[in-house]
């Protein structure tokens, strides 16, 4: 038997849904607790530079409130990283952010931001935060992670998602090999974006991985079988894969 893989669910979306609207509902951290309570391992929540769904005061809310790890999604910059010196959420996943993007569009060049990330990764370290950073399933990224000293990787897996056949084999491949690369090194890895009841079980087999983080589908199919029977589903798939 292999070991659980953990499941950190994404809020992001319900806040989209609020924001759509104005006001408080509905309220991130009631999906929180209701994800919580399906068998969510953690929360992950982005608190974006526009503010576009998650808010500094839901960030608040969650880190009173919540029993389960926060992993706050963040941009590489000064004020980001002060509010998380400031939170202090069990961990920290540094990603790309662009403003116009819809949603993050693919992993962080962590070996082109080597000089830039250095200090940031540094300081959340020292404040007893875990930090991630999301790549792609590079060798290349995967050696400026080690370099970096960040205890954790997740694999952007939304080039996975999005093909189909023999290209969607070759690209499983490339994140199976990239998972035991990080695991030999002593690197902790994840993977998310883009993950579906219809995909996630080839991703849920890989042994290295420790953890996957989902959003958008689990919020989107809730609308049919509400929060807690999207995320108990999905909890099934990844159980079953292993």
């Amino acid at each position: 038997m292999s070991n659980p893989l953990r499941l950190g669910v994404n809020i992001d979306h319900v806040a989209t849904i609020r924001n759509a609207r104005g006001g408080d509902h509905p309220e991130p951290v009631r999906a929180a607790l209701v994800a919580a309570e399906a068998g969510a391992d953690g929360i992950t929540a982005h608190l974006r530079e526009d503010r576009r769904h998650i808010r500094d005061d839901d960030l608040t809310v969650l880190m009173d409130t919540l029993t389960i790890p926060l992993n706050l999604e963040m941009a590489a910059t000064d004020e980001m990283l002060q509010i998380a010196l400031r939170h202090q959420p069990h961990a920290a996943c540094i990603v790309p952010e662009n403003r116009e993007e819809r949603t993050t569009e693919g992993g962080l060049d962590a070996a082109g931001m080597h000089n830039k990330l250095a200090d940031f990764v540094g300081q959340l370290r020292e404040a007893n935060i875990r930090v991630s950073l999301f790549i792609e399933p590079d060798p290349r990224q995967i050696e400026a992670a080690i370099r970096l000293g960040a205890p954790v990787v997740e694999f952007h897996t939304g080039h996975y998602a999005e093909l189909t056949g023999a290209e969607r084999e070759t690209e499983l491949r490339r994140i199976a090999d990239a998972a035991a690369l990080a695991a030999k090194n002593g690197i902790e890895p994840h993977a998310g974006h883009g993950l579906t009841f219809d995909n996630v079980v080839p991703i849920a087999a890989i042994p290295q991985l420790v953890e996957l983080n989902i959003g958008h589908f689990l919020i989107g199919e809730a609308i049919f079988s509400g929060l807690d029977g999207s995320i108990k589903q999905m909890r099934a798939l990844m159980d079953e894969a292993r």
